[in-house]
C-alpha cells in the first residue's frame, strides 16, 4: 500500500523520461562520439600539433568553440540543486512508512561510504601496478602547464582532529539552507531536504499536499532546462574537446593514453564489482542487468551528469529492474549527490599519477590520507560535469602534490568525465537492487525483477 503523500504526487519524473529516452533512441550517444572526433580534430588543426594559425587566434577560435559546452555546463550546474533537492524531499515522501524509511537510511549511508571506499582502494591500488606517472616525460610536464589551463582551485581542506570533529559535525546541518545553496553545498542542502522530507511525512495529506505539488512543478521545471541542455550536448563535447587541444595539442593527448588507459582499466573492475554485488547480494542476473541499465549507462556517458539522468534511472529501476517506487525515488536523487564511486576511483588513479609525475612520495600515511579525503569530498558534490577536476583539487592540496599538475590531465578529463559518469549511474542502480533485498523484503514491487 503506498504512502498517502505518494498519491498526491504527479509523476513527473516518469513523463519526463520518455524525452529523455528519445534522445537515446535519436542516437545522442554516437552524435557525442562524432563530436568528440571533430572536436579534437579541429582543436589539431588550430593548436601547436599543426600551427594552421597564430596561437593568438587559435586561443580566440578555441574559446568561442566553447561557448556552447559553457552554456551546457551552466545550465546544468544552474539547475543541479533545486533539482536534488525536491527530488530527495519527493522520494522520502515515497515511502511506505517512517520504519522503512529509518532502515533505508543508515543501510544506504553505510553501503555508499563501504563502496566509494572500495572504489578509489582500486583506483591507488591500479594506479600503484601500473604506474602511468612513469610513461610522461618532464619535458612534456613543463610544456603542458606552461600553457597555462585554466583550473578551478578550491579553497583549502584540512582533515579535522579529533577535537575538531563535533564541530564539523554539527556543521552537517545548514543553519542558513539559502547561503548553503549560494554556496554550492551539496552535502548540506540534502541534509536539509532531508529533514525536510521527514516533517512532511509526518503532517497530514490535505496539509501536505501544497507543498508537494510545488515541489513537483519545480522538479518538472528543473528537468524542461535539462531536456534543453541535453540539446546543447554534441556541440558542447565538440567545442571543450576544440578548445583544450587547441591549447595543449595532440601530441599532449597522445603522451597521456597509460594514464587514460588505468582509469578506463579502474572503471571496468569497479563495474565487474558491482556486477558480482549484483549476482551474489541482489541474486540477479548480471547480464540481464547490464542490458537493463544500458539506456541509463548510454545517457549518463552522453551528458557527463548523473542529476541529469536521474528520471530514466528511477524510470529503469522500477520498470526494468523492479525496485519499489519508494526505494529508487529516494535513492537515485541520493545517489546522484552522495555516491560517486567512479569519480572516487578516478580521484585515487589521478592522485597516484601526479605523485609519481613530480615524484612526490605518499607512504602509507598519504595514501589513507587521499582515501579519506576522496570520500569525504565525493561527498555531497553536485552531479554536473566536470566537479572531479574540482575534487581532485582538493584531495591533491591535502596530500601536497602541486595544484598545477592538473593541467596535465585536464585535457583528457572530458573523456574519463563521461566514462565514470556512466559508472556512477550503474553503481545508484546496483545499490537499488541491493536495498529493496535488503529493506523490507515483503513489500516487492509488483513488477517482475530481473530474474
Amino acid at each position: 500500500m503506498p504512502h498517502p503523500l505518494e498519491l498526491l504526487r504527479p509523476k513527473s519524473l516518469k513523463r519526463l523520461s520518455e524525452h529523455l529516452q528519445s534522445l537515446i533512441r535519436g542516437r545522442l550517444w554516437l552524435k557525442i562520439l562524432i563530436g568528440m572526433a571533430l572536436g579534437i580534430g579541429v582543436g589539431t588543426v588550430l593548436g601547436p600539433s599543426v600551427g594552421l594559425v597564430p596561437p593568438k587566434t587559435a586561443n580566440l577560435i578555441g574559446n568561442w568553440l566553447a561557448v556552447p559546452g559553457q552554456l551546457f555546463l551552466a545550465l546544468i550546474q544552474m539547475i543541479v540543486i533545486p533539482l536534488v533537492f525536491a527530488s530527495v524531499i519527493l522520494g522520502i515522501t515515497a515511502s511506505e512508512d517512517m520504519e522503512q524509511l529509518k532502515k533505508l537510511g543508515l543501510r544506504i549511508s553505510v553501503y555508499f561510504v563501504m563502496t566509494t571506499s572500495v572504489a578509489i582502494t582500486i583506483g591507488i591500488c591500479v594506479a600503484l601496478l601500473i604506474k602511468p606517472g612513469q610513461f610522461v616525460e618532464s619535458e612534456l610536464v613543463r610544456k603542458t602547464i606552461e600553457k597555462g589551463v585554466a583550473i578551478e582551485e578550491p579553497e583549502a581542506v584540512s582533515t579535522p582532529t579529533l577535537e575538531e570533529l563535533p564541530e564539523k559535525i554539527v556543521t552537517l546541518l545548514p543553519t542558513n539552507p539559502l547561503s548553503a545553496m549560494v554556496r554550492g553545498q551539496m552535502l548540506q542542502i540534502v541534509m536539509f531536504a532531508i529533514i525536510f522530507g521527514l516533517a512532511l511525512v509526518t503532517l497530514a495529506p490535505k496539509q501536505a499536499r501544497p507543498l508537494l505539488n510545488l515541489l513537483s512543478s519545480l522538479q518538472e521545471v528543473c528537468m524542461t532546462v535539462v531536456k534543453w541542455a541535453m540539446l546543447l550536448a554534441p556541440l558542447a563535447v565538440f567545442g571543450l574537446l576544440a578548445q583544450i587541444t587547441t591549447k595543449i595539442g595532440l601530441e599532449v593527448l597522445f603522451g597521456m593514453g597509460i594514464y587514460v588507459g588505468t582509469v578506463l582499466l579502474g572503471l571496468f573492475i569497479l563495474l565487474c564489482l558491482y556486477l558480482l554485488i549484483v549476482s551474489v547480494i541482489s541474486r540477479r542476473s548480471p547480464w540481464k542487468f547490464l542490458s537493463a541499465v544500458r539506456d541509463v549507462q548510454l545517457l549518463a556517458f552522453s551528458t557527463s551528469s548523473s542529476a541529469a539522468v536521474m528520471p530514466v534511472s528511477i524510470k529503469t529501476a522500477e520498470e526494468k529492474l523492479g525496485v519499489r517506487s519508494s526505494i529508487s525515488q529516494f535513492l537515485i536523487p541520493l545517489g546522484a549527490t552522495i555516491n560517486m564511486d567512479g569519480t572516487a576511483l578516478y580521484q585515487g588513479v589521478a592522485t597516484i599519477f601526479l605523485a609519481q609525475v613530480f615524484g612526490v612520495d605518499l607512504g602509507v600515511s598519504g595514501l589513507l590520507l587521499v582515501i579519506v579525503t576522496a570520500v569525504g569530498a565525493s561527498i555531497g558534490s553536485p552531479g554536473t560535469p566536470g566537479v572531479g577536476i574540482v575534487i581532485l583539487a582538493t584531495v591533491l592540496d591535502s596530500v601536497g602534490i602541486p595544484l598545477s599538475g592538473i593541467a596535465l590531465i585536464i585535457g583528457v578529463d572530458r573523456i574519463l568525465d563521461m566514462s565514470r559518469t556512466a559508472v556512477n549511474v550503474t553503481g545508484d542502480l546496483t545499490a537499488c537492487t541491493v536495498m529493496d533485498r535488503w529493506v523490507g523484503g515483503k513489500g516487492t514491487s509488483e513488477l517482475s525483477p530481473v530474474q
